[in-house]
């Protein structure tokens, strides 16, 4: 995912419509031929096509101005000018469009499925030929219907990621382990804090089913007013169905992580504090944490709690079959 990108600017506009033409027969031993001029074809639409190969909107970062192709005048013989092609803007799921001045969601493109299309803009009607304008008091009408203005408009894009599990987390607690682990996704991991600069997503097979993970960059302090990488990537844990609080035992506060995790998502949207959730406890190979472990059930009696290592693979399965039935509850509570 290099080069993620996933809000921008992006200026569009549509095609005008073509003109319609002013023309007359002119046949031989027709001295005096009606009208045929022909109409001209409509201008091209903005449209928005939903792709799920694409993963982020670096490729709008890169071409910001789409404008679709005027449609051609109509011609003699009543012949219509050509449609204009329309342009097509590729976006992946869960992209939204917003008003840039009020930031009002102008269309959640969640709703599409793949290959799906949404039409931002419509092209300028073509105008009609002289033909249209024949009358009995009017037999030789030498004007035609202009073609209607296409429409341009500044739109912002915005990208929030769509995934069955999230994963909240502060810096180095074993998100982009877990996500390595568990799924054919290969972030990057190392043992120093902020390792992951983008929100990363692999598959899980649990059975007959398969679910989406999704690694999002670590949580700090403070993280519901900007600070850290704060909105950049909070926004994305919204289109989770659930999520999983990692907590890493090996981290002498880990017994305070949950209280200010579950705190910042809820100052940033409360919302995001009653999403259906589990607790993961990170780190269980090494020595210090098994006591740790069994300290945190007690603190959080009313949470599901599991214990993983991903170093020994250890409680991998069950948190296989914890996700699944996170997710089955919460879509059978919909």
């Amino acid at each position: 995912m290099f080069g993620f990108a996933d809000e921008t600017y992006i200026d569009v506009a549509s095609g005008s419509g073509g003109n319609g033409a002013i023309s007359f027969r002119r046949e031989k031993y027709v001295p005096k031929g009606g009208p045929d001029g022909g109409d001209g074809g409509n201008g091209g639409n903005v449209v928005f096509l939903v792709r799920k190969n694409l993963r982020t909107l670096a490729h709008l970062k890169k071409e910001r101005h789409f404008r679709a192709e005027a449609g051609q005048a109509g011609s003699g013989q009543r012949r219509h000018g050509r449609n204009g092609a329309d342009a097509v803007i590729p976006v992946p799921p869960g992209t939204i469009l917003r008003d840039p001045q009020s930031e009002e969601i102008i269309k959640d493109l969640a709703e599409l499925e793949e290959g799906e299309s949404w039409i931002f803009l419509s092209g300028g009607r073509g105008g009609k030929g002289n033909t249209h304008f024949k009358s009995a008091r009017r037999q030789i009408p030498r004007f035609a219907q202009d073609g209607e203005e296409g429409s341009q408009a500044r739109v912002h894009v915005e990208l929030r990621l769509i995934a069955d599990i999230g994963f909240v987390g502060f810096p180095n607690a074993g998100k982009s382990s877990l996500l390595k682990a568990a799924t054919n996704a290969k972030p990057e991991v190392a043992s120093y804090e902020f390792t992951t600069k983008i929100p990363n997503l692999g598959m899980m097979n649990i059975g007959y089913r398969e679910l989406i993970l999704a690694d999002i960059p670590g949580l700090i302090r403070g993280a519901s007013q900007g600070a850290g990488l704060g909105h950049t990537f909070l926004r994305h844990i919204s289109r989770t169905t659930g999520l999983a609080f990692l907590i890493d035992l090996s981290d002498d506060r880990y017994a305070e992580a949950f209280p200010v995790l579950l705190k910042e998502l809820a100052s940033y949207d409360p919302v995001l504090a009653e999403k259906p959730r589990l607790i993961v406890a990170t780190k269980l190979d090494l020595p210090e944490t098994k006591g740790r472990f069994e300290e945190l059930k007690a603190l959080l009696p009313n949470e599901s709690i599991v214990g993983i290592s991903t170093f020994t693979g250890l409680g991998l399965r069950e948190l296989g079959q914890a996700f699944g039935r996170l997710c089955e509850e919460a879509e059978r509570s919909k």
